[in-house]
């Protein structure tokens, strides 16, 4: 392993580093990860890594980890530098660029989904990720038009774990779901409505996808009608709802618990 040592954090070979926002992502799908727990992760899975900047202190404690990515560059850097780079004071000291996976395909997927509309919330997409890897709902469906899964807040929030899952990313809801449809999942969508089941009496089919829609204005009307079920939470009077992360986990973890029915 030969380390670069950085005498220049503005250099243009670093400037990947530079970059906080989902827009700013190259073209070949470039993302950002940082704190040892994340990277650490990352270098576990098959994940293509571009290169690492971090610290004399973390290439020393985790050096058989990082020799297992022959292909990367590995940059040393100071932690006053790379605070420069963050713009503030950070408690870890170790940031990686690495390439999204590719997308797994719909017919590819397996038998348990959560599927998202339009979660606007990067830290809810991190969040709903992390728990789906802990409850063992190993695919996660998102849309084009939303955080990506491996943004920078996503990818901490998720602790990593979304490198756990099989991504899958689509540009129209309608055409998804009923191709889904098509391979004999069951729609679950998740949203408030008089003729929601309760979660309490759900019946489980064999395979499923659970939908989960926007913070706010929820699922649409015509998205509803897709679907194949509505199922809501039990909760106190005068309680609307719950955040949607929490609402992910809680379904994802009944669903996945109870006794499957058959789905014929």
């Amino acid at each position: 392993m030969t380390l670069i040592p950085i005498t220049d954090i503005h250099a243009s070979k670093l400037h990947i580093y530079h970059q906080f926002r989902e827009h700013a992502f190259k073209a070949d799908g470039s993302f950002i990860a940082d704190s040892p727990k994340v990277v650490n992760l990352l270098l576990e899975s098959d994940i293509k890594v571009k290169s690492i900047l971090a610290t004399k202190e973390y290439y020393d404690k985790h050096k058989q980890l990082i020799e297992t990515k022959k292909d990367a560059i590995f940059y040393l850097a100071t932690k006053v530098q790379m605070q420069e780079i963050v713009g503030h004071k950070i408690h870890h000291n170790v940031m990686m660029h690495g390439i999204r996976p590719k997308d797994t395909t719909l017919d590819k997927l397996d038998k348990h989904i959560i599927m998202l509309d339009e979660i606007s919330s990067t830290q809810n997409i991190g969040s709903i990720a992390r728990s789906a890897a802990a409850i063992g709902i190993n695919t996660y469906l998102l849309p084009s038009y939303g955080p990506h899964p491996y943004s920078r807040r996503a990818l901490r929030v998720s602790m990593g774990h979304v490198s756990l899952l099989k991504t899958h990313i689509y540009s129209d809801i309608t055409k998804t779901i009923l191709k889904l449809k098509s391979y004999g999942y069951h729609i679950y969508a998740a949203e408030v409505t008089p003729n929601a089941t309760a979660l309490h009496d759900v019946e489980v089919k064999d395979k499923w996808v659970l939908l989960m829609g926007h913070e706010g204005s929820g699922l649409s009307d015509e998205v509803l009608n897709l679907c194949d079920e509505v199922i809501s939470i039990e909760m106190t009077e005068g309680i609307k709802s719950f955040n949607v992360g929490v609402a992910a986990s809680l379904i994802m973890y009944t669903l996945k618990h109870k006794k499957i029915i058959s789905s014929k």
